[in-house]
């Protein structure tokens, strides 16, 4: 007896063990298959933005490099052109060449030293684009590109002013160099005085006929700021070209975004058609391309997305400028916002009414994150109390917030400037973006973004505009300055009515320039 129970319940262990094991086979393949499905599924993060960047850094040494797209929600549909990739691939080639420390860099150096006449001289394949750092991060950001642009039209190799805090918030975009200026470039020394009244400022040697195929000098200065001449702002042409062409080193100092001017040069305009078939993605791929933020800015990016915009169902960006010399929180401005974000349907309006929500499933309401810009809390304070005294009309649950509030901009500042390009960051990651007129901060952001903006008007004599705000139809930054003419003095035209694509801005009405997309 005792020997046919212990068979049988040796046979039960058995059958058991059998039955668990078939059980955890099943389940280990359905894991499998569903683990396979997901891979087949899962759309792979294109690194690389579609051959727009290079593999050749090291990831950990700029997370944000390859992994800024991850954070968006959608992928950019703006993808490089081909003839773009293969010129970046030549550039980064060129720097490496003659970058700094670079033997031709060295003789360059030496040559700039000497300041001689360099007309019948072959320059050589090493000439130089040098940026110089002024005026806020939205300005800086918009002139670094505009430079860079140039300098990839012309092949240059540019060279940027790192006297103010670049490389604390900007990794470099070129492998295998450095896109930093030295600090011992001479011109640099304090004895040089960059300013209209220089005397190798290009507009002064126009005017003094100091400038011709026989006097060439070894550097120009290309003054490019709020208050240039048009002699200043023409230098792109095709007729002024032919000089500059010939000068081995540049010295650029611009608050403006002066890309649009380029496409007035026909040669110009040729290669920017192939490089960007898309004429409104120029400073949105070039600034995937070139603008990285350092490990800590991205941490201060990535910390606040995951807190305050990864759970919402869909997000908002306001970002508030007030240009007035007693800036501050002013009523007909929170009243603009309000205006231009309920009448254009990005937020809800208030219920006449509380109405009852305990315990209703159906009421269920989807988040909206509205992420707020400005130096000064107040109107994100009245927003956030707007939707938390009363509920809004269509059910949605609105969250607001703002990461900083320093109601003084503090450019140069290194803490300061690094929470600044991590806000521009984060409002280029809303889903929809409300910015303020001739706010260069602004024009980054939604650039960035890939996003066409909702433009606030710039408000007058402390009253309400009206409309409120207007939907852009380009990405594209605006160049707030520039000639007043094309190329060509047989055009005699306003600059803005050139070409149908290069069109006077929105927020600027009859002013500015901007680049649109004709398709």
């Amino acid at each position: 007896m005792k020997i046919l129970i212990t068979l049988l319940f040796s046979s039960v262990l058995v059958l058991s063990i059998m039955l668990l094991s078939s059980s955890n086979n099943i389940k280990n393949q359905l894991l499998d298959a569903i683990s396979t499905v997901s891979k087949e599924t899962e759309t792979p993060i294109d690194k690389l933005l579609g051959g727009l960047l290079t593999a050749d850094f090291d990831e950990g040494s700029c997370l944000s490099r390859y992994h800024k797209s991850s954070l968006y929600r959608h992928p950019s549909p703006y993808k490089p052109s081909e003839y773009l990739i293969s010129k970046l691939r030549s550039y980064e080639v060129l720097h490496k060449r003659c970058g700094p420390d670079t033997k031709a860099y060295k003789e360059a150096i030496e040559n700039l030293a000497r300041d001689e006449n360099y007309a019948g001289n072959s320059v050589g394949e090493c000439r130089y684009m040098v940026w110089i750092a002024g005026y806020g991060l939205g300005n800086r950001m918009l002139t670094m590109a505009s430079a860079f642009l140039y300098a990839l039209l012309t092949e240059r190799v540019i060279l940027v002013d790192n006297r103010k805090d670049v490389s604390d918030i900007l990794c470099e975009p070129f492998p295998g160099t450095s896109w930093l200026l030295p600090l011992d470039f001479p011109l640099m020394n304090g004895s040089y005085r960059l300013d209209k009244g220089y005397a190798r400022c290009y507009g002064t040697m126009l005017n003094n006929h100091a400038i011709n195929s026989t006097l060439i000098p070894q550097h120009l200065y290309l003054h490019n700021l709020h208050d240039s001449r048009d002699e200043d702002k023409m230098f792109f042409c095709e007729k002024d070209q032919s000089l500059i062409n010939k000068v081995p080193w540049l010295i650029v100092q611009a608050n403006v975004y002066f890309i649009p001017s380029l496409w007035f040069n026909p040669t110009f305009q040729l290669e920017l058609k192939k490089l960007f078939p898309e004429k409104d993605t120029v400073f949105h791929l070039l600034s995937w391309y070139l603008f990285h933020p350092t490990n800590q800015v991205w941490g201060m990016v990535t910390r606040y997305y995951r807190a305050h915009l990864s759970r919402a169902d869909e997000t908002l960006g306001i970002q508030i400028r007030v240009f007035r010399k007693d800036a501050g929180y002013f009523q007909h401005v929170m009243d603009q916002i309000v205006g231009c974000t309920q009448r254009e349907k990005l937020l809800p309006e208030l219920s006449t009414q509380e109405e009852p929500q305990v315990n209703n499933t159906s009421n269920i309401s989807k988040l909206k994150a509205v992420l707020v810009t400005s130096l000064y809390p107040e109107y994100s304070d009245n927003l956030k109390n707007m939707f938390w005294e009363r509920p809004s009309s269509t059910g949605e649950m609105v969250e607001v917030n703002q990461p900083s509030g320093e109601r003084v901009q503090q450019t140069d500042k290194k803490l300061h400037d690094q929470k600044a390009l991590a806000e521009i960051y984060l409002l280029s990651l809303t889903d929809k973006i409300v910015t303020s007129a001739r706010s260069t901060f602004g024009y980054v952001a939604y650039s960035i973004g890939g996003l066409k903006p909702w433009l606030l008007y710039q408000p007058r004599d402390l009253t309400t505009p009206d409309p409120p705000c207007v939907r852009s139809t380009s990405m594209e930054p605006c160049y707030l300055t520039p000639p007043s003419h094309g190329c060509e003095a047989d055009w005699g035209k306003n600059s803005g009515e050139v070409f149908p694509f290069v069109k006077h801005c929105e927020d600027l009405v009859d002013d500015g320039l901007k680049v649109y997309d004709e398709l």
